[in-house]
């Protein structure tokens, strides 16, 4: 097979988007239309991510755990998108050389929740900028400077609207740089912004497997996948995969992901914490809480959805696999953090929507609402 081109350049070398895009990118390769191979950056840390993957040919496995179609699998897929990772501090002007290549057709990103905080003592002569809007805005500069055409940009951080968010960021940075009109321009107009929905559990490096003595970046994820893409004019197809959306907009899969998953992690843990259960899955398989749970999410929840987004019935059972995976301990406690906030995001639009609808009270919804919120020590 003839080496493919180097098309994607990543900012983020963890293991969500090794166990999510890049899998399906690998994935696509095989294929009839492969899209090419991905160049990562770190960004942040000593090199051991970018020098992991590079001992290995950017070569590693993923292993896939969980429950699919009601049924357990547990199995493992190699990996080999990516053709090599750079350190951002250590090999600017390398990463400078990928953005004006004429081959790069796409950036995509999954930072830290900070990812998007601007560092006020950047400036546009760094090499590199300290925070990633700034670094992303002098790669685009630099393809920019060199006369290449315009990117696909698809970010992939789990922030509302955030490939806007992310634009204006830059838009900001070249009116507080004082650099061209131009640049800004082809920025704003030019690139094409992809809003994104990502949603997959990726649980790290297992304590144990057989293959950890021969691969150090294994990493373990759920089967289930969703990665919703706002499919803009002009935008590049990269993957065509069963896991992917391209859709006129990403808004319905981000409400469908709050108010049946995200909704139905809050109710059970203040339903749950009480009654002394600790962890989602043994929450869930407990004959009372899971048959409440289930009421909640198919009598008051999925009802005010209906119409609005896609298979929300066939989402909130994948949801409850989801919370049933043998294989992920997750912690109630992980789930508590800004609770009062989440009450409000997750639970009182849809109580209030089911009265507006309905014309009665949602009764298990009120039921949680009614209830203090969890001490959790």
């Amino acid at each position: 097979m003839t080496a493919l081109p180097e098309t994607i350049l990543q900012f983020g070398s963890g293991r969500f988007l090794r166990a999510f895009a890049d899998l399906f990118i690998h994935q696509a390769n095989q294929g009839p239309n492969p899209p090419g191979k991905v160049v990562i950056v770190q960004s942040t840390g000593g090199g051991e991510r970018a020098g992991g993957l590079n001992t290995q040919g950017g070569r590693y496995h993923v292993v896939l755990r969980g429950i699919e179609a009601g049924q357990v699998i547990d199995r493992v897929e190699t990996c080999e998108s990516i053709s090599r990772a750079l350190v951002a501090s250590e090999q600017w002007d390398e990463v400078l050389k990928v953005a004006r290549s004429p081959e790069l057709k796409l950036i995509l990103s999954n930072t830290t929740e900070t990812g998007y905080d601007l560092k006020p003592e950047d400036t546009a002569s760094d090499a590199p900028p300290r925070s990633f809007p700034a670094k992303l805005l002098a790669v685009l500069r630099a393809r920019f400077e060199a006369g290449q055409a315009p990117l696909t940009i698809a970010p992939c951080e789990l922030r509302e609207n955030n490939a806007s968010l992310l634009r204006g960021l830059l838009l900001g940075l070249i009116e507080d740089w004082k650099l061209s009109a131009e640049l800004a321009d082809w920025i704003e107009n030019r690139c094409v912004w992809c809003h994104t929905l990502v949603d997959r559990i990726v649980t790290g490096t297992p304590k144990e497997h057989p293959l950890l003595a021969s691969d150090a970046m294994l990493t373990v994820c759920e089967p289930y996948a969703l990665f919703a893409i706002e499919d803009r004019p002009g935008a590049w197809h990269f993957i065509e995969n069963r896991h992917v959306v391209w859709t006129p907009d990403v808004m319905p899969y981000f409400l469908r992901k709050v108010r049946i998953l995200n909704a139905g992690h809050t109710a059970l843990l203040t339903m749950a914490w009480p009654r002394g259960f600790r962890f989602v899955r043994q929450a869930v398989e407990d004959p009372e809480l899971g048959a409440w749970l289930q009421r909640l999410l198919f009598e008051e929840i999925v009802p005010t959805l209906e119409g609005r987004v896609d298979l929300p019935v066939e989402f909130a059972r994948e949801v409850l696999d989801r919370f049933r995976n043998p294989f992920v301990d997750h912690k109630l406690a992980d789930i508590a953090a800004h609770h009062a906030t989440k009450v409000q995001v997750r639970l009182v639009p849809t109580r209030d929507e089911y009265r507006q609808r309905f014309g009665k009270e949602p009764a298990l919804l009120n039921e949680v609402l009614a209830m203090p919120a969890p001490v959790v020590g």
